[in-house]
């Protein structure tokens, strides 16, 4: 069986750091937003010089007059980068207090504001659900493997290796904590909101190859690296919080003409219950959301030809987990779930259109 190594015994967070990070900052969370979309809007138009950011009231009226309508936009941008952004946005909300479906309406705000105020190009039907959608998915996430880094009691260079790389996994949590000072404060707990939780994490590297072969044969190779990272018991059903327990799979490649990105899974659960419980069985039943993203480019010149493309930033549906131990030597774990897409993204022979490729339902 495969063998967990334990390298830090699970902690339950601090009665005191769930106290002091739980006051909610409203104005604070709304300011960080506002401000952010703010500044991005600016680098577009004086930066990058983007016809789309040249607003004014007029561009705003035409917004609220014509109505959402589908864009596009590359896979990537769409599918990938808008729930990135709405990460950013639920995480400002996250970082000040507010739970998972309360920075989840923050999320909703701050892509209504770009899509209806930030843009002269009419709003997007595609991303007002994948922005804070799939930004709570990235977003928890990214929260939840931030928290496991900081550790308020350390000082120094340790500090700082601590405070940077939660900033680059969570930034709008870094910057909350340089806004309010705790990014340098000393504290007597280390101020993690989840304690020390139970994770395994798998990493892998090699060679990866895309090939085609019809009339024609085409080939691409280069390097790939894969990652797992299991968060949480999938069996420990005592908490209702989402994402107590999810699953993250990532793989990144360097191939030539193909996207760093290759592979984005994320499933996490909402709700839970125990349907069996005994000493070698254990059956759970859940609510859980996924987030999958997997991309890929033309192979080469030769045949033109795209692999695959998939983006599914909005799902929910039903998961039940199955264990069966058999003499502590063989251990049996199944899982099924039944989905309800509620936007999702696949490459289409029929649809060329500016930079899609695909089609959206």
């Amino acid at each position: 069986m495969p063998i967990k190594l334990q390298v830090a015994p699970q902690v339950d967070p601090d009665s005191v750091d769930l106290a002091y990070y739980g006051k909610k900052h409203f104005w604070r969370a709304a300011g960080t937003i506002v401000g952010f979309n703010i500044g991005l809007w600016a680098f577009d138009r004086y930066v990058q010089n983007g016809d789309f950011a040249r607003i004014s009231l007029h561009s705003v009226k035409e917004n609220f007059k014509h109505g959402f309508k589908w864009d596009n936009d590359k896979l990537g941008t769409n599918m990938f980068l808008h729930p990135y952004n709405g990460n950013l946005f639920y995480n400002a909300a996250r970082s000040n207090g507010y739970n998972y479906w309360q920075s989840g309406l923050f999320a909703i705000g701050g892509s209504a504001m770009w899509e209806m105020f930030m843009e002269c190009e009419y709003p997007s039907t595609n991303d007002i659900i994948a922005t804070p959608i799939g930004g709570m998915a990235i977003g928890e996430v990214c929260y939840r493997a931030s928290d496991a880094v900081l550790d308020d009691r350390t000082t120094g260079g340790e500090r700082v290796r601590r405070e940077v790389a939660a900033f680059l996994i969570s930034p709008m949590r870094g910057l909350t904590r340089i806004i309010n000072g705790d990014a340098w404060r000393k504290r007597s707990t280390t101020g993690r909101q989840f304690g020390t939780p139970s994770v395994a994490m798998e990493f892998s590297a090699g060679i990866r190859g895309l090939e085609f072969e019809n009339e024609v044969y085409d080939s691409s190779l280069g390097f790939s690296m894969q990652f797992n990272l299991e968060y949480g018991d999938r069996f420990e059903v005592k908490s209702s919080r989402p994402y107590d327990y999810f699953r993250v799979r990532a793989d990144i490649n360097i191939v030539n003409s193909q996207p760093l990105l290759g592979q984005l899974d994320i499933t996490g659960r909402l709700i839970a219950r125990e349907l069996l419980e005994k000493e070698r069985s254990h059956m759970s039943i859940g609510l859980y959301q996924h987030f999958d993203y997997y991309d890929s480019d033309t192979i080469s010149e030769v045949s033109a030809k795209c692999p695959y493309k998939l983006g599914i930033p909005a799902s929910l549906g039903c998961g039940i987990m199955f264990r069966d131990i058999e003499r502590n030597r063989w251990v049996l774990d199944a899982y099924l779930h039944s989905n309800a897409v509620i936007l999702g993204s696949v490459l289409s022979d029929y649809y060329q259109v500016d930079e899609r490729n695909y089609n959206l339902a």
